[in-house]
């Protein structure tokens, strides 16, 4: 398959490159090249979404693979750097270098842009596309092309950071699916995630003025609710573990009908009931639903042809599950304590 050949180049450049690096910064820029999230390893898993779907694991496995061993390259050549380093340090008065030098402290990637990376490359494994959208967005791609209504609490003030009367901070990242389907409309299917930044006036150990989110749409036709719960169980399997189960309880959310809240198999006790999911055995994790018939309309599509489901996930709320901080806020402090702790996971 065009990924075997593309792997196989990406890997033969990246060890040409990793060899040729002759300092620390130069390597961390053939990090960025290979690993990066526009990297050439990132591409690759993009075009995993392109390939039919009984070659997607196969090709998915490669990738992750390809990853590892570049990791690999880059740490090894990192302490061959290191080394060389610390033997061509010249002596300096009062300093004994025949003692043991000191290890280098180690910066890893922060927990939320983890579970970000994590959350794509799962979506990205399943043929979903990643893409991006406006930080400073229209209040009609924000509110009105997603059928909330002018009355609706959301609009106020207290809620959300308006700029100018018609703008303001996305309070979601659901614009793009407007904007997304009228781009690329009537073409089917439609399968994307949108990870982004969002800002909402919340303050508390739950919800902080800024946090990430990860959209999900998905419409063509014959899509159902069955649909989405097999996506958002494979989801769960993924990052959690592989015996989680989902449940998905009705809700209320302008842009779907019918909706859901979606509820995870509690991460510490496995459903059996504890103190994390206050003896329940259930953990909610986000929103869903199939996609409102006038949001189809809005993005240019026929909801008597088509349908979808769409959801959106709090990527905070994720890496709060999946290290066990119960302060949204710990993340945000940048406690060093807490972020090597959190690493070793």
């Amino acid at each position: 398959m065009g990924i075997e050949v593309g792997a196989r180049r990406v890997r033969e450049e990246a060890a040409a490159a990793v060899a040729a690096a002759g300092d620390v910064a130069t390597l961390e820029q053939v990090r960025l090249r290979f690993l990066g999230r526009k990297g050439e390893v990132t591409g690759l898993l993009r075009a995993v979404g392109a390939l039919a779907a009984d070659e997607r694991p196969a090709a998915g496995q490669l990738a992750n693979e390809l990853r590892a061993e570049i990791e690999s390259l880059l740490t090894s050549r990192a302490a061959a750097l290191d080394a060389v380093a610390g033997t061509a340090r010249p002596r300096a008065a009062g300093l004994d270098v025949t003692l043991d030098g000191r290890v280098p402290r180690l910066g890893a990637r922060h927990p939320i842009t983890a579970a970000l990376e994590e959350i794509e490359r799962i979506f990205m494994h399943m043929g979903f596309e990643s893409v991006e959208g406006p930080e400073v967005e229209l209040e009609r791609y924000n509110f009105e092309l997603l059928n909330v209504p002018a009355d609706h609490p959301a609009r106020d003030m207290q809620d959300t950071f308006y700029i100018t009367d018609d703008v303001l901070l996305r309070t979601h990242t659901s614009p793009m699916q407007v904007r997304y389907m009228r781009e690329h409309a009537p073409r089917l299917p439609v399968r994307i995630i949108v990870p982004g930044r969002v800002f909402r006036c919340d303050d508390d150990a739950t919800h902080t003025p800024m946090f990430h989110q990860v959209e999900g749409l998905v419409v063509d036709r014959g899509i159902t609710l069955g649909d989405l719960k097999g996506t958002l169980l494979t989801f769960a399997r993924a990052i959690f573990s592989e015996r989680a189960q989902v449940r998905l309880r009705p809700s209320y959310f302008p842009f779907t009908e019918p909706s859901a809240e979606v509820d995870v198999s509690c991460t510490v006790c496995g459903g059996t009931g504890c103190h994390t999911c206050k003896g329940t055995g259930w953990l909610e994790i986000l929103g869903a639903g199939m996609v409102h018939p006038r949001v189809l309309e809005n993005g240019g599509y026929d909801p008597e042809e088509v349908t979808g489901f769409a959801f959106g996930m709090g990527a905070d709320r994720i890496a709060l599950l999946k290290y066990g901080v119960d302060d949204l806020r710990l993340f945000f402090a940048n406690d060093l304590r807490l972020l090597r702790q959190l690493r070793a996971h």
